[in-house]
Order: C-alpha cells, then structure tokens, then sequence
C-alpha cells in the first residue's frame, strides 16, 4: 500500500511537466496537417452536427423524460467519449515513447496521465459546444453546472486507474491494445448512452449501475438537465469511489511491479 501512495504523490509533484507534455502531445497529434490542431476541434463538432441530424431530422426520436432526445444523448456520449478516447491514448502511452522510457531520469509513471490531460483539452471544447446547443434549445443547467467538474474528476481518476495497468501490460502482451477496442465497442451499447436503464426491469438495472462509466455518464445527466445533485445518490457515489481507489492502488502497484522491464522489452 505504501509503495503505491509514494508512486501517485511523485508523479502528482511533476503535474508542471505533465501539462507541458500534454500540450505537446496535442500538437504533434496533428503535426503536418494542414489545419493542425484546429482538427481536435472539427472532428467532435461535425460529429455533434451528425448526431443531431440523424437522429433530430432523420428518426425524429422521442423525448426522453420531455427533453428533447439530442439533448439527453449528448449529455451521456460527451463524457462517454472522454473516458474512451483517454483510456485507448493512454493505454498506448508507454510503448508510444519507448524513447523516453529507456532514460533513467525520466518519470515513466507520468506518461499515461499526460494522454489523458491531453484529451481533457477536446472535452472541455465538447462540453462547450453541448452548452451552446442547450441555450439554443432553451435549457439552461444554472448552478449545477459546477458539478460537471466533481463527474469529469471521477472518469480521469478511474481512467488513471485503469490506464497505470493496460499501458504497462501492453508492453509485454500487445494483444491488449485490440481488447480495449473492444470492450470499449460492447461498453458503449452497455453503458445507457442511446437507451435509458429505465426500460430493463428493476431487479436487472443493479448490473448496469454496476458498471462505474454509468456513474459518471448519468452525472454529466443529472448535472446538464435533470438538476440533481450527486449526493442524492449516496450508494452509487460510494461504490464508485471505493471501486475507482482499488482500481488506482492495483493499476499503482502492477505498474511499480513492470516498470523496471520496460527497457528490457521495448
């Protein structure tokens, strides 16, 4: 328990160099192109405006809880796509700077944070975005707006946790990088981002609360449109909470454990 705290509170003391990183990781993203780092932002907005069409202009969806169903299904896929897009980065950022891995000084256990700072810069413009689209429907989220920080702190402290031990063991299995694809593919038809847990019958919606993305994809609900604060919902906040540690102190310690063979094998 001890080495892990110490592995998190050292790579918390190189946040400095982590956002620098970070800035850098964006860029070169889009080194070469000829809109650089403007495709970052023209990416989430076209697909913003295809969701929109598909499903406002062409199915036509009903209203969910009488809001418009765009707005009840961004306010699920905006932190959905977070989560997915920083775990997949993440899970990549060692073997993506074997380089710097091989350099003694460096601090190796800051690499999968910096994947994940440099994705919260397309969410945060996602987030933006999706309020633009509330005003222009005429909802406004008001004070609890302010939580959409407290459930966009919880997905990065449970992709940390995840990502400290799917990017050290991708250096040694590669097989990893096509299973998170894929389980991240069957978590999106999971995690109620199109449908709503209302629909299953009650003694079925424990497995899909089970599933911590549901924790924060329903936050960013509550906080955008339903107006519900998360202490309202004790249970689930502790069991994410408890659930997302474990997972942060296991990720610490199997990254401790392979760290000093990463050289070896990359």
């Amino acid at each position: 328990m001890i080495r892990p705290m110490l592995f998190l509170k050292n790579v918390a003391a190189k946040r400095s160099a982590v956002l620098e990183l970070a800035k850098n990781d964006f860029k070169n993203r889009y080194l070469g192109s000829y809109l650089g780092i403007l495709w970052a932002f023209i990416q989430p907005a076209v697909y913003i405006l295809i969701i929109w069409f598909v499903f406002q202009v062409g199915f036509k969806s009903k209203p969910v809880d009488n809001y418009p169903f765009i707005i009840w299904l961004m306010a699920g896929a905006v932190p959905w796509f977070f989560f997915a897009e920083s775990l997949a980065n993440a899970t990549n950022a060692v073997c993506e700077n074997s380089y710097l891995v091989k350099k003694i000084v460096f601090p190796i256990g800051v690499l999968p944070i910096v994947k994940v700072v440099s994705s919260l810069f397309v969410h945060i413009f996602f987030v933006a975005v999706l309020l633009v689209i509330y005003c222009a429907y005429g909802y406004r989220p008001g004070i609890y707006l302010v939580q959409v920080l407290y459930y966009l702190m919880a997905a990065v402290a449970l992709v940390l946790g995840l990502s400290f031990m799917t990017s050290a063991l991708l250096v040694f299995v590669k097989d990893v990088r096509q299973c998170i694809d894929i389980i991240l593919q069957f978590g999106f038809w999971v995690t109620p981002i199109f449908w709503s847990v209302d629909i299953l019958p009650e003694h079925y919606r424990f497995i899909i609360k089970a599933n911590p993305v549901y924790y924060v994809t329903e936050g960013y609900r509550n906080s955008l449109i339903f107006h519900k604060w998360f202490w309202e919902y004790p249970a689930e906040g502790i069991y994410f909470w408890v659930f997302t540690l474990v997972t942060i102190v296991l990720g610490a310690s199997f990254f401790i454990k392979l760290k000093p063979h990463f050289a070896d094998v990359l």
